[in-house]
């Protein structure tokens, strides 16, 4: 007993047409990861302004930790301070430059009893653009050279070090 497959066939033309619908589904495939991309790119702390208009002056700084969260930086010079700091870029594709658009420096002030004496907000009108990403890593190779000579300048006034 001997079973016959059904044979299916294609014409020319659909499989034309089948080849077409790859080569566009591949060609647009790329393209997908650009769906939903609004171009805005947000860095830094984010704080909403009910939150800040709740910190008031003589607020004591665990009660501002709570209500704030984690400041981005702290500052020690000059009296007790707290910055958070917020950054917003945008750019028109993916893979285009970004432009700064807002910024903002939110500094909360303490005196000696760690109690809010004031509150600052800065934004990019009050100062200059922060570079949250640089792309440039410091190499120590000066600094290395620099201290070899000195330790070397002192070795052979001295005898006293290897160098």
């Amino acid at each position: 007993m001997a079973f016959a497959l059904p044979v299916v066939s294609r014409s020319p033309s659909r499989r034309a047409a089948m080849a077409r619908l790859a080569i566009a589904l591949a060609l647009a495939a790329p393209l997908g990861g650009c769906l939903g991309y609004d171009g805005v790119i947000n860095r830094g702390a984010v704080y909403e302004v009910r939150k800040v208009e709740q910190v008031k002056p003589g607020m004591p700084a665990q009660q501002v930790l709570t209500t704030l969260g984690t400041p981005s930086t702290t500052s020690t010079i000059g009296g007790e301070a707290w910055y958070y700091v917020s950054q917003r870029s945008e750019r028109s594709l993916a893979f285009m430059p970004e432009h700064i658009v807002d910024q903002h420096v939110l500094a909360v002030y303490f005196d000696k009893a760690k109690k809010v004496q004031r509150l600052a907000d800065y934004s990019l009108e009050d100062g200059k653009v922060i570079d949250f990403q640089t792309r440039a890593t410091p190499s120590a190779g000066s600094e290395t050279n620099l201290v070899r000579s000195m330790l070397s300048a002192a070795s052979s006034v001295s005898g006293m070090l290897p160098f």
